[in-house]
């Protein structure tokens, strides 16, 4: 069982369903509306806790009803909440999506508590970070905190994760010589490299880019594609699982989640546990709302 820390955002989640995106100007009805716990950082340890990880927390919520109710469901997850500062005078994150009959969202986010910790915080979880096997971070946080916690799990040899979603220019150069694993999606790649990835030949372009940058592994998702990875001199597209779409909706975060609970920490079973992750946001997909539709392992399996 891999041991997993997360340094992350945490947000709650309100829900609008609707037959197709609003147009600017424009106001239509809504079909359905409901909240749920979601943050791309607390998805993806959800998706770990879930996959049966050791799965621990760093991140910050607001001194308020939200930031009570997040930290109660995180727990319920058997997720290791004491990196967790509840801060005051400070707002718990939160977004507002969108999703339209095809699955498709739309997602306005509010950083509140999220941006409101940072090095000296994550420093002091330092321990957490020391004894993981993998380290996951995502840009819903400051960089500065991200940074922070893959110096410190580089020198502990601990292996790091980096979504960069949301995308982001002019990364830290500190930052990616300290990132083991790239997981961005196409648009995410394109942002970072200023290669347009649309296809496997430009993946394997821009992944070349990456590891000029001092990245060792890179994964490329391509939604209902699949995902493309470039690890020590082989690449490949690995099919998505085809299932009709919902909402989409923690997708991404399922499959960093997931990927962290089987992945070996030399990478020797990387198609497989990309394999394994893809299947899991097949389910994802096919439910709504953000850690209400992560997938148990057993229902992988």
């Amino acid at each position: 069982m891999n041991k997993v820390t997360i340094v992350g955002s945490i947000n709650l989640d309100t829900n609008l369903r609707v037959q197709r995106m609003v147009k600017p100007g424009e106001t239509i009805h809504g079909k359905e509306h409901y909240t749920a716990a979601g943050g791309k950082g607390a998805n993806q340890a959800v998706a770990a806790a879930r996959a049966e990880c050791d799965t621990r927390f760093i991140g910050a919520v607001g001194n308020d009803a939200a930031g009570d109710q997040m930290l109660d469901l995180l727990k319920e997850e058997n997720i290791d909440v004491s990196g967790v500062e509840m801060l005051q005078n400070e707002a718990t994150g939160q977004a507002f999506i969108t999703i339209d009959d095809n699955g498709e969202n739309a997602i306005m986010f509010y950083a509140g508590a999220n941006y409101a910790f940072g090095p000296k915080e994550v420093a002091q979880n330092a321990e957490l970070i020391e004894t993981s096997d993998f380290v996951i971070a995502q840009f819903e946080t400051p960089l500065e905190a991200t940074t922070e916690a893959f110096e410190i799990a580089r020198q502990a040899n601990v292996k790091t994760i980096l979504n960069p979603a949301p995308g982001e220019s002019n990364l830290p150069e500190e930052l990616l010589k300290a990132t083991d694993i790239i997981v961005p999606n196409e648009t995410e790649a394109e942002t970072i490299t200023g290669i347009h990835v649309k296809d496997e030949a430009s993946a394997k372009e821009a992944a070349k880019k990456f590891h000029e940058l001092g990245v060792e592994v890179v994964i490329i998702t391509f939604g209902a594609k699949g995902a493309f990875y470039d690890y020590n001199g082989h690449s490949e597209l690995v099919p998505a699982f085809k299932e009709k779409a919902v909402d989409t909706t923690a997708a991404g975060d399922t499959f960093i989640g997931i990927m962290s609970s089987i992945l070996e920490k030399d990478f020797s079973n990387l198609k497989d546990a990309i394999l394994y992750s893809n299947k899991a946001s097949s389910l994802t997909i096919q439910r709504f709302g953000a850690q209400p539709s992560i997938p148990f392992k057993n229902e992988i399996k």
